[in-house]
């Protein structure tokens, strides 16, 4: 069993940054079985929203909407992940979530609250 913990979340203005983080916790065989975390998104009213990938080997990608300005790094092995978000949007406002996958295992924190403000 992996559990995951997001932390960093806020209220921002338009423009600023927050670090999002993702720390796992389980045993140390369930968490080497994790291939990749993943951020989504969740804002009122809409359905959740992929926002980043980074898997084992540090292959890393994003979507459309954030690519440029936010940033997936860390160390799966290490039990953390984090998301830089740089040029905040009000439209970036939503709960987010990691996500872990490991093997046929499929693990969600709870989710953090960004909210920015125009």
């Amino acid at each position: 069993q992996v559990q995951l913990v997001e932390s960093g979340g806020g209220l921002v203005q338009a423009g600023g940054s927050l670090r999002l983080s993702c720390a796992a916790s389980g045993t140390t065989f369930s968490i080497m079985l994790i291939d990749v975390i993943t951020w989504y998104r969740q804002a009122p009213g809409k359905q959740r929203e992929w926002v980043a990938t980074i898997t084992s080997g540090n292959y890393t990608d994003y979507p459309y909407s954030v690519k440029g300005r936010f940033s997936i790094s860390g160390e799966i092995a290490k039990d953390s992940v984090y998301l830089q978000m740089n040029s905040l949007k009000p439209e970036d406002t939503a709960v987010y979530y990691c996500r872990a996958v490991a093997g046929v295992r499929d693990y969600w924190g709870q989710g953090t609250q960004v909210t920015v403000s125009s």
